[in-house]
């Protein structure tokens, strides 16, 4: 087992017999944490919304890693149908060794939007879509010891109080605040569940993530995935990292075995770097911003979830 500040990214621990969900696999970060995972030994099956962009995401894996077990799963994160259909069938998984909660909008739109079920749009998507999945998915990292739930926060929670009330973005509505408070939500879910695992007894542990400033011009080309950004998006990203190093942190969540539950993992300084366990100081890590988290959730998902 590695020394926690000895990782090396580009060796990770053997993944292989393992399996893991990415949720929005089929570009950026996500798909670096598939290409990550698979290149470990592990099958990963990457859920997303797109089936053509899923399938160039998946060939662009298989030609760079030979015998990658790469697999596709339908998603909709924002459609509460497609995300049952989805939690069903993988609750009848043998085994699932982890899920990177990826997918999501990255900004929420000019206008506030709603889904059918009243919800705003970026708050369904990156959180609730993903809070449905755990809670019709759970069987199967149920079944499997030292399972990981992880979620993929941003640094965009400093810009936003976690207000449990303000979720819904019903007043004062900006999309740079929904996405702030949506992420304040992914982690508090990361957080909540943790502590409810620990309470139940189970080997199952849930951690946070963030990819620091993870920019498109700095990201490694892949063909019919990522293309080769030009010179200026290069120069425009000085100070940040490519989404193959901002996939980093997600992925030492999912595989690192000294991994401690209720962790957040993120760039060692903070926009960029290798990635490192931080204790959760934000204030969507209080108990009672994660009680309340939970009991909206599962109103809004209109399911219960007892892991």
């Amino acid at each position: 087992m590695p020394a926690r500040d000895e990782w090396d990214p580009r060796r990770l621990p053997n993944q292989s017999g393992k399996v893991f969900l990415v949720t929005g696999g089929s570009r950026g970060i996500g798909y670096f944490a598939a290409e990550q995972l698979a290149g470990a030994g592990a099958r990963v099956v990457i859920a997303a919304r797109d089936e053509a962009r899923a399938r160039r995401a998946i060939s662009a894996i298989e030609r760079r890693i030979d015998g990658a077990e790469i697999g596709f799963l339908p998603l909709d994160l924002a459609s509460p149908a497609s995300v049952r259909a989805a939690g069903e069938s993988v609750a009848e998984w043998e085994r699932l060794d982890g899920v990177a909660a990826n997918g999501a909008i990255t900004w929420g739109p000019r206008r506030r939007q709603l889904t059918p079920e009243g919800l705003e749009l970026t708050l369904a998507t990156n959180h609730v879509g993903h809070f449905l999945l755990a809670a019709t998915a759970w069987p199967a990292l149920a079944r499997t010891a030292g399972s990981r739930w992880v979620g993929m926060t941003s640094m965009a929670t400093m810009f936003a109080p976690a207000d449990a009330s303000a979720l819904n973005s019903d007043h004062d509505y900006s999309g740079g605040r929904a996405y702030a408070l949506s992420k304040h939500a992914v982690q508090g879910f990361a957080w909540e569940l943790n502590r409810r695992l620990r309470e139940s007894g189970s080997s199952s542990i849930a951690l946070a993530a963030h990819p620091g400033y993870s920019a498109d011009g700095l990201t490694a080309a892949r063909a019919g995935v990522t293309p080769r950004p030009p010179a200026f998006e290069r120069w425009l990203a000085f100070g940040a990292q490519g989404k193959n190093h901002g996939a980093t942190p997600l992925v030492r969540a999912l595989t690192d075995p000294g991994a401690r539950g209720g962790e957040l993992y993120a760039p060692a300084w903070w926009v960029k770097g290798p990635p490192v366990p931080l204790t959760p100081r934000a204030a969507s890590a209080r108990p009672e911003f994660g009680r309340e988290l939970w009991r909206l959730s599962e109103r809004w998902a209109a399911t219960e979830f007892r892991p």
